[in-house]
């Protein structure tokens, strides 16, 4: 390991896999306590669709996937709140459509096909400085609207009180989906599109397992991100494997002792 410290394309990933452990397991909670997993999996093919995108017109990936999948996301939202379809109809649309949109532009362009492979499965190679300045980015931003964190709270818990209380519930909606998009785009390059969804969804659903109440549960979930994206990486480079596959695979094993140890009911 030592060696491998010495290495600047592993002390990028291990930098990136804290920053990104940290902000995409923060927003984690809300989509497991909402019950959106389904929306994280949505966002990550769309995410993908980006890149796809980008790859076509010899583009940086991150500046088409960020806008593409932010955009996602608010239409994701928009036809939820405009129309009787229920979350998983509105999310299994876009990503229907996102992805095979993606296919269609990657078809025209074989020549690719390695390196969007890393960007599905997640390389240590891909993370580069600038991923690094605009992860921090992410994640300054996440702490900056730490106040909002309450508001996000109640409306996950109790969201017809708080359209009662005149809370701008949807406005707040419309935030949290654009935050979790730009969150997931910007932790493909670590854990790859068809993973990050999982990202989303098994350190949150681990705390909530070992949690009482809601802002433990956040907590635990940021701790559990940061810890199984390090160790992930380590053993990714140790074995040669996908960085993304690491990762998640690490995070199953501690749900799995989380649901043989952890309490049953959901936090409170």
């Amino acid at each position: 390991m030592l060696e491998a410290l010495s290495f600047p394309f592993f002390q990028r990933a291990l930098l990136a896999g804290v920053l990104v452990g940290a902000f995409i397991s923060y927003y984690a909670p809300f989509v497991v306590q909402r019950k959106l997993s389904f929306l994280s999996h949505g966002l990550a093919h769309a995410a993908f669709g980006g890149v796809a995108i980008a790859l076509f017109f010899n583009t940086e990936p991150l500046w088409v996937a960020l806008p593409f999948t932010v955009l996602v996301a608010l239409g994701i939202t928009w036809v939820r709140s405009r129309t009787g379809l229920g979350e998983d109809s509105a999310i299994g649309i876009f990503l229907a459509l996102a992805l095979a949109f993606g296919i269609l532009i990657l078809s025209f362009r074989t020549s690719y096909a390695a390196e969007a492979l890393s960007y599905l499965f997640g390389s240590l190679l891909t993370v580069t400085p600038t991923d690094l300045w605009i992860s921090l980015a992410v994640l300054v931003l996440t702490l900056a609207l730490l106040p909002l964190w309450g508001r996000w709270a109640y409306a996950t818990f109790d969201r017809d009180l708080a359209l009662a209380d005149r809370r701008r519930v949807l406005t707040q909606d419309y935030l949290l989906s654009a935050l979790v998009a730009v969150a997931t785009v910007v932790a493909v390059k670590v854990v790859g599109a068809l993973l990050v969804g999982a990202f989303l969804v098994i350190p949150a659903a681990t705390a909530r397992l070992w949690s009482r109440t809601f802002s433990t549960m956040t907590l635990l979930s940021v701790v559990l991100g940061i810890t199984t994206a390090l160790v992930g990486l380590i053993l990714s480079y140790q074995f040669n494997v996908p960085s993304g596959a690491s990762i998640v695979l690490v995070q199953a094993a501690i749900f799995a002792l989380a649901f043989s140890t952890g309490r049953r009911e959901p936090a409170g």
